[in-house]
């Protein structure tokens, strides 16, 4: 039985990873390692927390001795690194946090499997180690063309420099090493269990709640949208059959300008919500606030996913229409979760940082 240590598994892909892999493949052991930071989420695992395939350790990916541990207790084949600060606000208020676990911690993580599966010069065979990045770290584009794996990098936000520079740093032991490392770069996901500081989950709750729906600018900041299980599908084949030392774009090839994706919530909303339901009165476009924009916005994301598809056999399974609806309704159906994440700790420090208005990627 293969074991695959999955960092940030209590996260909103990483979790979602992890009831994918669980349910696809009987011979894996599944260790998951996460801070639980604000957005780390047990509850997004009760469903097989008593799974004997299926591990949780709380620790941090930065503390070296840590980690180090882990692999000297469990011959671990397979790391998938999600684990990282995400929020793009965040990193603008906070960049230091950012540097600290997305660079320091990646390094961590890197070094405390080499020095594992590293044995008279040469890795045990079978051994890999998946770093989950983002089409952030590429830049802004213009109205045309794609993000393919040559092009340059070129981060505009202290979030997007940090996973640039965990990269690198992943790359670099490839070649220094001879380290067996491969990188995916996914475009916007959205699903299930996706933390409310998000685009999608936040505009979800704002409308059930009545409040505003703010929207940076102009709306017309345009990304690719992949739906979450279609990630893990991607993921799941690039650790089957993916290239040691190559990158991987994953996009969902359904770009929307944020409006455009407040709009078709409002009428999946307004669709969804039974006609007696008194929440269904208020979800309309009256709600949406134009409001400052983000320092540094990048204008548009688009990537182009053929070498994964031509290499892989992927390709992306979920219509953007089909996915926001059952997106949706995972939402309403868990209302519960929904009200336990926005309390306590996250909704003080949403007040904190966004006032009224917050706001998301």
């Amino acid at each position: 039985m293969k074991t695959c240590l999955v960092t940030g598994g209590a996260g909103f892909i990483g979790s979602n990873f992890i009831r994918y892999t669980l349910k696809k493949h009987k011979d894996i052991q599944i260790i998951n390692l996460d801070r639980l930071t604000y957005a780390g989420n047990l509850e997004n695992l009760k469903e097989i927390e008593n799974d004997l395939c299926y591990t949780f350790i709380r620790a941090d990916i930065c503390d070296r001795e840590a980690v180090c541990r882990l692999f000297d207790a469990h011959d671990i084949d397979t790391v998938v690194h999600f684990a990282a600060e995400s929020h793009v606000d965040r990193s603008i208020s906070d960049p230091c946090e950012f540097i600290r676990t997305n660079v320091l911690g990646t390094a961590a993580l890197l070094d405390a499997a080499r020095r594992a599966w590293e044995k008279n010069g040469r890795y045990k065979p079978g051994k890999l180690f998946l770093h989950v990045s983002t089409d952030e770290v590429y830049g802004s584009l213009g109205e045309t063309g794609y993000f393919t794996e040559e092009t340059p990098l070129a981060p505009r936000s202290p979030y997007s420099a940090s996973k640039a520079a965990s990269d690198m740093m992943a790359l670099a032991y490839f070649h220094t090493y001879g380290f067996p490392v491969l990188i995916t770069r996914c475009s916007n996901n959205y699903g299930p269990y996706q933390f409310p500081e998000k685009l999608i989950p936040l505009m979800i709750n704002n409308m059930l709640e009545g409040r505003p729906l703010p929207v940076y600018g102009d709306g017309k900041n345009i990304r690719d949208w992949l739906y979450v299980e279609d990630h893990c599908l991607a993921i799941d084949l690039a650790i089957q059959n993916g290239r040691i030392g190559q990158v991987y774009n994953i996009g969902g090839h359904n770009e929307k300008q944020n409006i455009e994706i407040v709009r078709l919530i409002i009428a999946a909303l307004r669709d969804l919500l039974p006609s007696r339901d008194k929440r269904r009165e208020h979800v309309d476009d009256s709600l949406i606030r134009f409001v400052e924009d983000r320092k540094g916005h990048d204008r548009r994301y688009a990537i182009d996913s053929s070498k994964t598809m031509r290499e892989l056999g992927w390709v992306p399974e979920t219509g953007f229409e089909e996915g926001i609806r059952y997106t949706i309704q995972w939402y309403l159906g868990n209302d519960e979760w929904l009200k336990h994440v926005t309390s306590g700790e996250y909704t003080s420090y949403y007040q904190k940082m966004y006032g009224k208005r917050g706001n998301a990627k």
